[in-house]
């Protein structure tokens, strides 16, 4: 865009036997297709930052919730296209098949302080912001687009897929073609899946706005594979607890590993990928704060476990907790080795 503290990040989830060439293809594609759309959308090559400038004034009007209104139309627009372009052409010859293979995405622009957040299926976008007494508070910038949600549930089904969960897995309802037991998404919208898209699964993102202060710390983007071991606030912590935020992603993508094979020994790992965007330039303080429940009025210090800040397990943090869709997460304790955290 030629914008300083201008960044774009997005993680994309591949799924069906083509999956990761439908992630990898719109990882590729989606930035670029986006950065066209806003060049061609701006008089003479002017930025949209330059133009506010010119006129003197701070770019769009701000509403009593601090949403720049005409900022975030801009901006949805120009995603939801994007989006629609990207998901067009993996169905327009290219050299693999999405019919039945797809992907979720989940993304960020931050300009200045402004962050527009766009999501495609059931990756999720979290905020560690500060709260009371300095404690670092997770805030889930995205909602899961699963099927268990009664309004994308409602539009598959006016469209003729059908929704329901298979008899092995009662409390995972998925997407079903109106004529055959298949292809079973967890999710209701998504890039490729074509031979869904006749029946509600929707390639447009939800679009939403935060205006960034100064309380806020990072922002975390990751896969399903994450969310489905680790809750919110595990997720900051862990992240917060790390020396060098050049290896903030790394060390949390290891957290979730190490949970699944505790959780599933023997099964295979869900695909786990991270992108952390610090919103600050010095690290976090090593002790860790966050917002607990009320019955727990205390400070975890991640400096009083043994060894590197990592090797924690919190009983408070760590034991039988329970995650947004009822799963337990990490019930045991490890160590990670501390060249994780060293290596870049």
């Amino acid at each position: 865009m030629g914008e300083k503290k201008s960044f774009f990040c997005g993680v994309f989830d591949g799924h069906g036997p083509l999956g990761h060439k439908v992630s990898r293809h719109v990882r590729d594609t989606l930035p670029f297709k986006l950065s066209s759309i806003i060049k061609t959308s701006q008089p003479n090559g002017c930025t949209e930052n330059d133009a506010a400038a010119s006129a003197g004034q701070s770019y769009g009007k701000i509403d009593s919730n601090g949403v720049n209104k005409d900022r975030f139309s801009s901006w949805e627009a120009r995603l939801i296209r994007a989006f629609k372009e990207s998901d067009e052409e993996l169905n327009s010859g290219l050299s693999f098949n999405s019919y039945n293979s797809g992907s979720t995405a989940v993304t960020i622009v931050k300009q200045d302080e402004h962050l527009i957040i766009s999501n495609l299926g059931d990756s999720r976008a979290i905020l560690c912001t500060r709260g009371n007494k300095n404690r670092l508070i997770p805030i889930q910038l995205t909602v899961d687009l699963k099927p268990r949600l009664p309004d994308e549930a409602e539009r598959i089904e006016k469209c003729g897929g059908r929704v329901f969960a298979m008899d092995e897995e009662p409390h995972v309802l998925r997407v079903w073609a109106p004529d055959q037991d298949s292809p079973g998404l967890a999710m209701t919208r998504a890039f490729g899946d074509f031979c869904l898209k006749d029946y509600g699964l929707s390639s447009i993102p939800e679009v939403s706005y935060r205006r960034l202060t100064n309380n806020d710390e990072f922002v975390v983007l990751a896969t399903d594979g994450v969310w489905d071991v680790l809750t919110n606030k595990e997720v900051i912590t862990i992240v917060a607890s790390v020396k060098k935020q050049s290896a903030a992603a790394k060390v949390l993508v290891y957290y979730a590993v190490q949970a699944w094979k505790s959780r599933y020994p023997g099964s295979q790992v869900d695909d786990c990928a991270v992108i952390c965007l610090f919103l600050k330039e010095q690290p976090l303080v090593s002790k860790s704060l966050y917002d607990q429940d009320h019955d727990h009025d205390h400070d975890y210090d991640m400096s009083k476990c043994g060894g590197s800040q990592l090797d924690f397990a919190d009983s408070n943090i760590c034991r039988d907790k329970k995650a947004e869709e009822g799963e337990t997460v990490i019930n045991c304790d490890f160590t990670m080795d501390k060249s994780i955290e060293q290596r870049d």
